[in-house]
This record gives structure tokens, sequence and C-alpha cells, in this order.
């Protein structure tokens, strides 16, 4: 990658035929002072003409936005024209205008992958008021919004965690003297075989039978401590979830597949099994009609023990990608889902400085990754 980016009058856009500027002594070249400041600047620094085609760029900007003769083309190239104006007219407007513009939140792909770009044009005019071209400011705010993001679910989860702590530890009581009756209730019908009042007092403990089940997780989930740590192998935490889960996979006919790389180093259980079980238990009931639950190890590069589980079910909506590990947000019909599995999941995998990813499979149903640091547990391999 060159120091910076120097485009000649005589390179010309077949497509774009401008009129061509001068640069030689051009007031929009860096200069050698500030050539060393601009390359040193962690954003991107992009000045160019009143034709908006590009004098001078610094390394920064060429890894931020894919740099052609002109700047316009240059933000277009990896930005939706149905989302953002057009540039050309943009652009234009601050050369003429002398005002500046400022673009938040820019999506922009380039090589594939999608970053969050903060874009300000600023014009640039001589002491003679003569327009010369401006400069376009250019800032990866992606990482920035993403932890502005994580403080603020942070934030919400801490305050849900408490409200939830304190309504189930108010509703434990009652609940468990409500089920108990009923159960004594339906003893006593039992034995006078009164079928219909056996039968309203099965549906009321079904639903009561519901409510511990939420009051169950909201606890859970309050929780700021777990289990202690116990250095075990992954591939063992994994296969008791899978036990567990026996009889509900063989109840679906649901086929689970495994495949574990070797070599991965042991790792903390603390309360894996709970996030392994958890996930297999989404899986099958994504799959009420059979299918198949493939569980796959792998280590990567980073030290990162990876743990996939991919199902053949039905898969995840596409709008509920990034909500989907929220407290209290399902999928699941009415009746049949808390909202808080897999924001557990993800509260006890952040807690090994880990994540946890949802997707849709190319040939239908959907992935589940845990990634997990493993380094510094290498000794504990065995």
């Amino acid at each position: 990658m060159p120091e910076h980016r120097k485009l000649h009058p005589e390179k010309s856009d077949k497509t774009d035929e401008r009129p061509k500027t001068d640069i030689k002594n051009s007031h929009l070249r860096f200069g050698l002072l500030g050539k060393s400041v601009v390359q040193s600047l962690p954003i991107g620094v992009v000045a160019f003409d009143p034709d908006l085609k590009i004098i001078e760029a610094n390394s920064r900007a060429a890894k931020l936005i894919e740099l052609g003769d002109y700047i316009d083309k240059s933000l277009a190239k990896g930005t939706d024209d149905k989302v953002w104006p057009s540039w050309t007219e943009q652009l234009k407007s601050v050369v003429s205008t002398g005002k500046t513009c400022g673009f938040d939140s820019v999506n922009y792909t380039l090589n594939g992958k999608t970053k969050l770009l903060r874009i300000l044009c600023t014009p640039l005019k001589a002491k003679t008021a003569r327009n010369l071209g401006g400069t376009v400011i250019i800032e990866d705010i992606t990482e920035k919004v993403n932890i502005q993001r994580q403080l603020a679910n942070a934030e919400k989860l801490a305050a849900v965690g408490k409200l939830a702590s304190k309504v189930a530890h108010e509703l434990n009581n009652p609940m468990d003297g409500i089920l108990r009756y009923i159960n004594l209730a339906m003893r006593i019908i039992e034995q006078e075989n009164l079928e219909k009042p056996k039968e309203y007092l099965t549906q009321c403990r079904q639903g009561l039978m519901r409510m511990v089940q939420i009051v169950s997780e909201l606890l859970e989930f309050s929780r700021s401590t777990y289990a202690s740590l116990e250095y075990v192998k992954i591939e063992q935490i994994i296969e008791d979830a899978i036990k567990t889960m026996d009889a509900r996979a063989e109840a679906s006919n649901v086929r689970v597949l495994r495949n574990y790389a070797p070599g991965i180093p042991q790792i903390g259980n603390g309360n894996l099994f709970q996030v392994f079980c958890n996930l297999i238990k989404n899986a099958l009931d994504a799959m009420p009609d059979g299918g198949e639950l493939s569980i796959s190890t792998r280590l990567a590069a980073d030290d990162t023990a990876v743990v996939e589980f991919r199902d053949t079910g039905t898969g995840l909506p596409a709008e509920n990608a990034d909500a989907i590990f929220e407290p209290f947000f399902t999928t699941k019909d009415k009746g049949k889902g808390t909202g808080l599995g897999l924001a557990i999941c993800k509260d006890i995998v952040e807690r090994y400085h880990g994540r946890i990813t949802a997707e849709n499979a190319p040939g239908g149903g959907s992935i589940f990754t845990v990634y997990l640091p493993v380094a510094g547990n290498s000794e504990k391999n065995s």
C-alpha cells in the first residue's frame, strides 16, 4: 500500500468525462508536512477538486473505501443508492454552497465486508473566495457503535435482572402453595372419580407449571454467580447435554451427528452444560417432524474453541436475527417459550469472554455457533 494516493490528470474516466484540473500547483495537495500528519491519522482523508476528481488521499482512506478517480464514484461503489442520496449532488452542493455536510452510520461494503462509516464533507476555498474543491473525512465507527449497543444492552439486562429477581422471589411462595393445594384437590377428585373437576384442575396445574418455569428462568437470568469451574474436555460437556436430551430427540425422530476435532484444550465447565442443553433443546423444538442436528467442534487460529449446532429445522426469521438473544424475545408459538433461554446462554458465554451467534443455514435450518477462548488452558489438556 503506497503512503499516499496521487492521481495524474492524464488518467480519465471513460464513463464520466469531466474537465481536468491543473493539480501540479493545486492548493489541495497536502504538502510534505501535511502528508506526514495526514498519513498518521486514524481516519481517512481525501482531497478533491471542484469536479470531484481525487487529488490526494491517505492510506487509511484506501482501506475504508474503494478509491477511484472521482470521490463521488468511490463513495457510490460501496453504498446503496436506494438508501443514500446521490453522492455527486451532495458533494457538488458542498463545493458550490460552501456548507459542510455530514453523514452518520453509512453502510459501506468493501471486499465483501460491510463497515459502518461516518463521512464528513467539507468545502475548501481560496482567499479570493474561489472554490478549490473539498475534503472528505471518513471514520470507521463500526466498533464504536457495537460497543455502545453492548453497553446499552448491558444496562438494560442489569435492570431487567434486578426486576426479575424481585418478581420471581415474590411469586415463588404463593405459587408453591397454590400448586400444593391443586395437587391435593386432584388427589381427592381422582378418588371420587369426578372427571370434569379433574379436567379443570389439570388445566390450572398446567398453567401454574408454566408460571413456575418462567419464574425459574427469571431467577436464573437474574443471578450474577455461576457454578465453580471444573476443567474438562468440551466434548464431554456436549455429550452430557446430548444424553440429557436423548429421550426428547428420540421422541422427535431427530438424529444427532457428532464431529469433534482433536486437540482442543480443556475448558472450565461452569454453566456451559446449560448453554449446550438449551441450544440442543431449541434445535429439537425447531424439528417437530424429525431431522438432523449436527454438532461439531474446531480450534480456530486465535486459540478459540468453536462449537457449532446446525439443525435442519424451520430456520430463523431474517428480521429477528439481531433480537433473538434479547430477554423475553421468542419465535416460538405463544405459551411455548419464555424468551429467556438464549439470553441466559449469551450471558453465560460472555462471562467466558466468548460470544454466540445465530444464522440461517444455506440449505435450510439454523446454525448457532459458540466461540470460547481457551488460551492459557493448554496445560490442563490431557
